[in-house]
């Protein structure tokens, strides 16, 4: 049980990054459909659940090191070669999406010039993905249960303190700007995307898990969790839509309205968030062009970690409006793939 909870954390992890645990994508995915957000929440924590599951469960099986192998097995050769690439654009992109994040999180909470948050971001980034896989998992899992509490601390504040009804606030979150066009392509786009960030360094966790039992309700429990996170976070900023619908971190928004000396702490959680999602990232990133135990794997991760520094200064909130919905869009590929391996699984190999 104990192991099942480790990876549905880590899961968690993996996927929950800037623009999750800072609110602005869920204020761009739900809250700006209103009431409908929760209808759209509810449909994606039954999606993340169902993939979640099959993303460990075929990496378990496969005992997989690299996205590469699996992905070509459960979506045949030509599909397998558009998913590859789709997922290795999503690894890189959301990289730097994580790095923009980083520097706008320092920004927001402690006036400091984003390059220096998205610079640390980068230095702590690399000395992690030093490490082995096992250890890469630990530290993703460790930070995810303080992002978890903050979450829920916070909701369950905002849903006390309401001054106001949903029903009268649902017209002023329905005018929050949103590249989606109605809550259920929302919802369905808001979990492609993210499937297509997490498959990668999700089927590697399942590969260092040999119990296939334990990696298929491990990524169920996680993709659980995750969905509940994100109903969670939608009430809270439904709730303080009037007060935080123009800013860039909505959750850290609320939380400066609780408690200033609060917000420091979620700042320094929201930041270890963005970190987990940066180095799963850059991890499988890395992993998918050059084995990890090669010594020219630090080398080629180093210098996507430099390219990526100098493309987040094209700003946060651009990056996840415009670049979150195409990935999402793309991933319905590796979506497809994945439900219909879950009624066909890979054979298990044999090493």
């Amino acid at each position: 049980m104990i192991k099942i909870i480790k990876m549905g954390s880590a899961f968690i992890g993996i996927i929950v990054g800037a623009g999750f645990a800072s609110g602005q994508e869920i204020l761009q995915y739900f809250t700006s459909f209103g009431m409908l957000g929760i209808a759209a929440a509810i449909l994606s924590t039954a999606l993340f659940a169902y993939l979640g599951m099959t993303l460990t469960r075929i990496g378990s099986r496969m005992r997989t090191t690299s996205h590469k192998e699996a992905i070509y097995q459960i979506s045949g050769r030509y599909i397998g070669i558009l998913v590859d690439y789709i997922i290795i654009f999503t690894l890189f992109g959301v990289g730097v999406v994580m790095v923009a994040g980083a520097g706008s999180n320092l920004q927001q909470q402690f006036g400091l010039p984003a390059f220096v948050g998205s610079l640390l971001m980068i230095v702590l980034v690399y000395l992690t993905v030093l490490l082995n896989v096992d250890k890469v998992v630990g530290v993703i899992g460790s930070i995810t249960p303080f992002l978890i509490l903050s979450v829920i601390v916070t909701s369950v504040y905002c849903l006390f303190a309401m001054d106001e009804p949903f029903t009268s606030l649902d017209s002023f979150a329905r005018d929050v700007p949103t590249t989606l066009p109605n809550w259920f392509i929302s919802a369905v786009n808001y979990v492609s995307f993210n499937i297509a960030v997490g498959a990668s360094m999700s089927l590697v966790m399942g590969g260092a898990e040999k119990d296939e039992q334990v990696a298929k309700w491990g990524g169920f429990v996680g993709g659980l969790g995750l969905g509940i996170l994100i109903l969670l976070s939608h009430l809270a900023i439904f709730s303080k839509i009037r007060s935080v619908a123009e800013t860039e971190m909505p959750m850290l928004a609320i939380i400066n309205e609780i408690s200033p000396v609060l917000a420091i702490f979620m700042s320094l959680v929201l930041y270890g968030m963005i970190f987990n999602t940066a180095v799963s990232m850059f991890y499988a990133f890395g992993a998918r062009f050059i084995p990890i135990n090669a010594p020219s794997f630090r080398l080629f991760v180093l210098i996507s970690l430099v390219i990526g520094f100098a493309l987040s200064f094209f700003g946060f909130t651009k990056l996840v409006a415009y670049f979150y919905p195409l990935i999402g869009y793309l991933g319905l590929f590796l979506v497809g793939a994945l439900i219909f391996a879950s009624f066909r699984l890979p054979n298990k190999s044999p090493r």
